[in-house]
């Protein structure tokens, strides 16, 4: 048996997968939440043994001051899971970290170097590599012979051509700045595209897909034979769709004019640009559940919110779709694109002319993991997926500790 651990390190909790690469399933998941917070908890996850019977599910609230000690509270849960039997077959540990600039194109065995290296990437991605620093060291002192891996959300996207990932100011802002498009949310886009191809039986290579990850943060690639050619979300995850609480596309003279008129600096800016806009910003709510049931309430503000959330959707279909040129495929993926018939509908409406066309008994009984929604003559299929980030950083992780042939 081959497995292989998964950890997501935020600033006060440790997300962590253990999976059996040989059978491709999860034994299971968990999170240390509220670290040094003083009321810290762990919760714990066994997936169902069968089907039909239920996953079981445990919380312990402990105190955890520091992500080592929450590293040592993970070891001593899989510790009791009898298939992780003392750590035996962990051929490797997977971690996911944010952003990888020019600097990473895939996934990197973790060593000192690579840890200086992504150090220097922190202004990149400030909120969030100091925290995967953190669960990266922690993890080599607590498993110090099981070879580690970065794998990073950026990575899928270094494949884009200069003329999609360039920017178009001035080359020193560039070259000294790194001021480029590096896009996002890479592992989702990546699973979701090779299990397209997957279910439509062809290789991926010969498959050109449109992926949604809609979510409270949200993109879309084009995906040419399985490598990413465009995506939405830039030089950070403020770009592309209307997201939950980020703003997405948006001309940046009115930071310009907010900062003439009224005096707002840049930190300020950013808050409310990245916390308070979208569809808060609209409607005062984040969640789309919350927000279509006010807009059938008659809400206004909520109907206006859905309708630019849909119409960037449609934008961006139709961009790629030229971008792509032949397009087989669209699917949607993530908590609204897999939960959500209503967006799903109204985001495919009215694109017959583009070969699409979705059947609404499908849509709204289609099930997990994946399933196909459009019409009997839609020359596009279009599929709701179910992604798993997760997954796609352990098979990643063990591609990278174990090569093809060794």
């Amino acid at each position: 048996m081959k497995q292989i651990l998964v950890l997501n390190s935020g600033s006060s909790s440790i997300k962590y997968e253990l999976f059996d690469m040989d059978a491709g399933r999860a034994l299971e998941s968990g999170l240390v939440e509220r670290i040094g917070e003083g009321e810290s908890c762990l919760k714990q996850t066994l997936p169902a043994s069968t089907p039909k019977s239920p996953s079981q599910s445990r919380s312990i609230d402990v105190a955890v001051p520091d992500h080592r000690q929450g590293m040592d509270l993970i070891r001593r849960a899989l510790s009791e899971n009898a298939s992780f039997a003392g750590g035996e077959h962990l051929v490797g540990i997977g971690h996911r970290a944010v952003h990888g600039g020019e600097t990473f194109s895939g996934p990197t065995l973790i060593d000192d170097h690579v840890l200086q290296a992504i150090q220097a990437l922190v202004p990149l991605a400030p909120l969030h590599h100091p925290a995967n620093l953190i669960g990266m060291e922690v993890a080599r002192s607590a498993f110090p012979d099981v070879p580690q891996v970065a794998v990073f959300d950026t990575a899928y996207h270094q494949t884009l051509p200069p003329y999609a990932y360039r920017y178009a100011v001035p080359q020193d802002w560039y070259q000294r700045y790194g001021l480029r498009r590096y896009g996002f949310h890479g592992t989702s886009h990546a699973y979701v595209a090779k299990q397209v191809a997957r279910h439509l039986g062809r290789p991926l290579t010969d498959v050109n897909t449109v992926v949604f990850h809609l979510g409270n943060g949200a993109s879309v690639t084009a995906i040419r034979g399985g490598i990413s050619v465009d995506t939405s979300m830039g030089l950070t995850p403020l770009e592309g769709l209307v997201m939950g609480t980020r703003c997405g596309d948006l001309d940046p003279a009115i930071l310009i004019q907010m900062g003439k008129q009224s005096g707002i600096s840049l930190d300020q800016m950013d808050g409310v640009l990245n916390k308070q806009s979208g569809l808060k910003g609209l409607c005062g709510a984040n969640d789309m559940r919350e927000v279509l049931a006010r807009e059938a309430a008659g809400d206004q503000a909520a109907a206006l919110a859905v309708e630019m959330f849909v119409y960037r959707i449609k934008k961006y279909m139709g961009a790629y779709h030229a971008v792509l040129g032949r397009l087989d495929a669209v699917a949607f993926t993530a908590g609204i694109g897999e939960h959500s018939a209503e967006i799903r509908a109204r985001s495919c409406s009215n694109l017959g002319s583009f070969g699409i066309a979705i059947d609404p008994a499908l849509n709204a009984a289609v099930e997990p993991p994946i399933g196909e929604i459009q019409t009997a003559d839609s020359r596009v299929k279009v599929l709701v997926v179910s992604t798993d980030e997760e997954f796609e950083i352990a098979e990643q992780t063990l591609a990278c500790v174990q090569p093809a042939g060794r």
